[in-house]
C-alpha cells in the first residue's frame, strides 16, 4: 500500500485546510486509515481516524467539532477537513493505514503503512 498526503499549506488562526491521502497497491488490506501530527520537537500525536468499512470515525480530544474524516472509496482517497485552525495545530500531518483493533486506532503501532506527510502551518 501506498500513500500519498497532500493538502497542506500556510493559512490564519480560524482558517480551514482539507487534507487528501490517496491511497494505491493493496488497498484491500486497509481497514482503518489514521491521520497523525508531529509538531517540531514534539511526538507525532492521533488526530482522527475512519473505519473505510463503516464509516465511523475518531477524534482526539483536541480537534472534536473542528476536524472532520471522510472517505472516498470510489477515488481510495480519505480526506481530513481542519476548520478553525489554531497556531497550536502546526505541524506535519501524516496519514497511516492498517488493520489496527478499536482500542488501537490511536496508536501508531496499529498501522502499517504511512503516507509521507504535509505540513501544516496555521499563523497567528
Amino acid at each position: 500500500v501506498q500513500l500519498q498526503a497532500s493538502g497542506g499549506g500556510l493559512v490564519q488562526t480560524g482558517g480551514s485546510l482539507r487534507l487528501s491521502c490517496a491511497a494505491s497497491g493493496r488497498t484491500l488490506s486497509m481497514l482503518v486509515v489514521g491521520w497523525f501530527r508531529q509538531a517540531p520537537g514534539k511526538e507525532r500525536e492521533f488526530v482522527a481516524a475512519i473505519h473505510l468499512l463503516s464509516g465511523s470515525t475518531y477524534y482526539a480530544d483536541f480537534v472534536k467539532d473542528r476536524f472532520t474524516a471522510s472517505k472516498d472509496n470510489a477515488k481510495n482517497t480519505m480526506h481530513l477537513q481542519m476548520n478553525n485552525l489554531k497556531p497550536e495545530d502546526t505541524a506535519v500531518y501524516y496519514c497511516a493505514a492498517g488493520r489496527p483493533i478499536t482500542t488501537s486506532y490511536g496508536s501508531r503501532n496499529g498501522y502499517n503503512y504511512w503516507g509521507q506527510g504535509t505540513k501544516v502551518t496555521v499563523s497567528s
